[in-house]
């Protein structure tokens, strides 16, 4: 009986201090963010076109993640975009392919390179986060200068004054000789071709 009530003491203050003990924490699994669509992206600022920006979410073992939610940050200074709740920063839960899309993405009016960051969140995940890179632009017809103009418009005239001399001095020479000759030979243009460079 005593060895019975020792055996019962024994288990209950092992139970009593494996309770005090500290429960160790499972590390959460890490989340990874891949984009899809939107880096790199040359948007022009004239004609404000509308850009979207696709990222997928994946857990440690390559598998989408759905219900994850997105958060897109863009700068609030220099150049940067607006999203289509017209804020800097805009949230989207992911599908059931771990994708998130933002759709509606606007440039302001200043050009220039900028980074949009992009963290993933979701109960039991580690998070992760990111950067897509944009670059706000002008059209490119709006690129060339005046002088850039001046130089094109230059080439231009100087080629129709090279075709005119060349017709004027291919002028009616007429053979020597007799009468029934052939007539004037005929004058040959061979157009060449204009380079046109930047104002030296």
């Amino acid at each position: 009986m005593r060895n019975h009530l020792q055996s019962v003491a024994i288990t209950l203050i092992a139970l009593t201090l494996r309770a005090s003990l500290p429960a160790q924490d499972v590390p959460a699994a890490a989340l990874s963010i891949t984009i899809l669509e939107g880096d790199n992206a040359i948007v022009n600022t004239r004609q404000r076109l509308s850009r979207e920006a696709i990222v997928q979410v994946e857990d440690e073992n390559r598998k989408p993640v759905a219900g994850a939610a997105v958060t897109f940050f863009a700068p609030n200074n220099g150049a940067s975009a607006v999203f289509s709740n017209g804020g800097n920063n805009i949230t989207v839960l992911t599908d059931s392919q771990g994708r998130a899309a933002v759709r509606g993405l606007k440039p302001n009016q200043t050009p220039g390179k900028f980074e949009i960051k992009v963290t993933a969140t979701k109960e039991g995940f580690r998070a992760a986060s990111t950067v897509l890179s944009q670059t706000n632009a002008a059209a490119a017809a709006a690129a060339i200068s005046g002088a850039m103009l001046g130089v094109i418009i230059a080439g231009a005239a100087a080629a129709a004054v090279g075709i005119a001399v060349g017709v004027s001095g291919g002028g009616g020479s007429t053979p020597s000789g007799g009468g029934g000759g052939a007539g004037p030979r005929p004058t040959v243009l061979t157009p060449g071709t204009i380079t046109v460079g930047p104002p030296r």
